[in-house]
């Protein structure tokens, strides 16, 4: 089976807040998977754009920094071929939402980094630990081949 193969053709991330979990993971598939699979992210309630999130994916060579969160309620679940919930709640409301429609559930349980206390080094091990864990579990979940330099 070559690339490609398997790939739902929409897929939506979702957390608690929309500021780090699940706009990080959108932004790992989108750049692994450029116009191959619609993706987008939401949360159970929208919070505020999440500076540390941004940073750290800039490590890496992906632009965050123009992400604004959305509530789960206002995606329209039915364009879904998945959901992907990246927290407890987020996973009871995707349920919810995807009630009587043909989409798939996913619970990747993710640590919440913004949890995380210290010195800004520490704060931003505890991000990129988040960033890293998404990356390899997008990689092994999507059969894609990846993009130049990644």
């Amino acid at each position: 089976m070559g690339a490609g193969a398997d790939l739902p053709g929409a897929v939506l991330f979702a957390c608690s807040r929309n500021a780090v979990r699940s706009p990080m993971a959108a932004a790992i598939l989108k750049h692994l998977a450029g116009r191959r699979i619609f993706v987008d992210s939401a949360g159970v309630r929208p919070g505020e754009p999440d500076p540390f999130a941004v940073a750290v994916m800039e490590e890496i060579g992906i632009d965050m920094s123009r992400h604004v969160p959305a509530a789960l309620a206002d995606v329209h679940d039915g364009s879904f071929d998945l959901i992907v919930t990246l927290a407890p709640e987020a996973q009871h409301k995707a349920l919810e939402l995807a009630h009587g429609y043909a989409v798939d559930v996913e619970y990747w349980p993710t640590p919440d980094p913004t949890l995380t206390h210290g010195s800004r080094e520490q704060i931003l091990d505890a991000y990129r630990a988040v960033r890293d864990r998404l990356f390899a579990r997008i990689k092994q979940r999507f059969p894609l081949a990846a993009a130049p330099g990644v």
